[in-house]
């Protein structure tokens, strides 16, 4: 549903999806994708693209049917996110990497989740 919901956001104002990627620091597959349902975007992203959209993260949220912000469990993805930050036999690029393949896929399951529900 978020994907979809940016789709139409974008549509409304006549924003072409590549110039929505390049706007949003990300690339046009990873763009469609989001838009498809397909993968669901870090924080970070959304933010960029709501910035992008003119509209906050937090309307696109309530849009898209959350009645609050989903949270993941933080003391496990501390934990995590620690680990890989403090894995020094990783480059900086290759850690950010690595903390976005997690974000992202913390993220799907929530949308699927919230879906399931």
């Amino acid at each position: 549903m978020l994907g979809t919901l940016i789709r139409q956001q974008r549509e409304l104002i006549a924003l072409p999806m590549r110039e929505l990627a390049k706007a949003a620091g990300i690339s046009n597959p990873y763009l469609s994708q989001i838009e498809r349902g397909l993968r669901a975007p870090s924080d970070a992203v959304l933010e960029a693209i709501a910035e992008t959209l003119d509209v906050s993260t937090d309307e696109l949220y309530k849009r898209a049917g959350f009645v609050d912000r989903p949270q993941p469990d933080h003391d496990e993805s501390h934990v995590l996110s620690a680990a890989i930050q403090a894995a020094s036999e990783l480059t900086a690029p290759q850690r950010r990497a690595m903390l976005e393949i997690y974000r992202g896929f913390l993220d799907a399951n929530m949308v699927r989740r919230s879906r399931d529900e």
